[in-house]
């Protein structure tokens, strides 16, 4: 296509068919040098951009001192801009993906925390004031293991884009909090016979049957209420615990006392041992537990469930009886570290054994010198 020439240097145009309309309109271009090469740029179109001589001869001022991106540029930042992944964009993406445990626990913990403070940005535009602002701000007064949960949750989240390919990664590292979290619940005898007593006669079979499990065999409230008739290998003696906290399917043992608890429950078309509505599994039991756990007079910080699945390793540690790796095994537990916070009870029933051991040699001493 023929260059015509205008009065502004290295600005000229071309001659084209009119967009939208019949005629002709001239094509602005403009040309000069950028990193010692020669450029050539095309500006706008005479009608359908608006666009002159002299806005063409202005547009080429600003691009050689660089207060002006190209067409071309603005197009690219533009296409960034529209695929850009936000926080936002990022979380719904991670929850159609991740089926995970706990999501509905992170879903509250994003919209209270998170959609507010960094929902709107990139992970890569996030700053370590806006982790401050979020510690600070949406998460005042609240535990330092809620902050901890929080952050996480973030971090899975931009982790999750990441791995997708699809947003750049934050230029730092999120500092977590320094939780520490270990509680132990226990019960003694007095507490624990008054609780079977109430478990015994309590009118809804299937609560009591819930708790008593979680006694027996320390299973974990969501293993329970997920617990299918097929997952119990009645002739073997064992148990299969699918998904687990852990993450890794597991098989623990049937003992006696859970065989007969199950034994005084029906077996109905639903698959599930404590069946809700439609036959789907139930996901609740609190109301009926709390009842139990008033009429036992169980502390009041005591967790009913969460509770008496330490109360059942905490009776394993203190036995003396079971070493902390058949422990981690029973409970299911990923990382031993877990299982080390029941490590004092097992060293206390050790060491009771030994002075145990020292007195009967002292009675014997005794005995002989007499």
């Amino acid at each position: 296509m023929k260059r015509f020439k205008t009065k502004h240097p290295g600005v000229f145009y071309r001659e084209a068919d009119r967009i939208g309309g019949k005629g002709i309109e001239k094509v602005f271009y403009i040309i000069f040098k950028k990193d010692g090469k020669n450029q050539e740029e095309k500006v706008g179109r005479q009608y359908a951009d608006d666009m002159t001589e002299a806005k063409a001869a202005r547009i080429r001022s600003e691009r050689i001192e660089g207060k002006r991106l190209s067409r071309k540029e603005i197009r690219e930042q533009q296409r960034e801009k529209e695929e850009a992944w936000t926080i936002k964009m990022l979380w719904e993406k991670f929850k159609e993906e991740k089926t995970l445990k706990g999501i509905k626990s992170d879903e509250s913990r994003y919209k209270l925390y998170l959609s507010l403070s960094v929902g709107t940005k990139e992970p890569k535009d996030l700053i370590p004031l806006d982790i401050d602002r979020l510690a600070k701000k949406a998460l005042k007064g609240k535990s330092p293991q809620t902050v901890k949960l929080t952050l996480s949750l973030l971090r899975r989240i931009i982790n999750f884009g990441i791995e997708k390919q699809v947003c750049a990664p934050m230029p730092f590292k999120i500092k977590m909090p320094v939780v520490n979290n270990i509680v132990i619940e226990d019960l003694n005898q007095k507490q624990i016979k008054k609780l079977m007593k109430v478990i015994a006669t309590d009118p809804y079979p299937e609560v009591a049957a819930v708790m008593s499990i979680a006694l027996f065999c320390g299973m974990r409230r969501g293993e329970i209420l997920s617990l299918r008739w097929n997952d119990i290998n009645f002739d073997r003696g064992f148990i299969s615990i699918k998904n687990p906290k852990g993450g890794q399917d597991a098989t623990i043992p049937l003992s006696e006392s859970v065989r007969q608890v199950l034994k005084t429950l029906p077996q109905g078309k639903s698959p599930y041992v404590f069946p809700g509505k439609e036959g789907k599994p139930r996901h609740d039991i609190r109301r009926g537990a709390n009842r139990i756990k008033k009429a036992a007079d169980l502390p009041e910080d005591f967790r009913p469930l969460h509770g008496l699945r330490h109360v059942y390793a905490s009776m394993l540690a203190s036995s003396g009886q079971v070493d902390l790796y058949t422990l981690q095994k029973l409970l299911t537990h990923k990382d031993p570290k877990t299982t080390q916070r029941y490590a004092h009870l097992r060293d206390d029933a050790l060491r009771k054994a030994s002075d145990l051991a020292g007195d009967i040699i002292k009675e014997a001493v005794s005995q002989g010198a007499v």
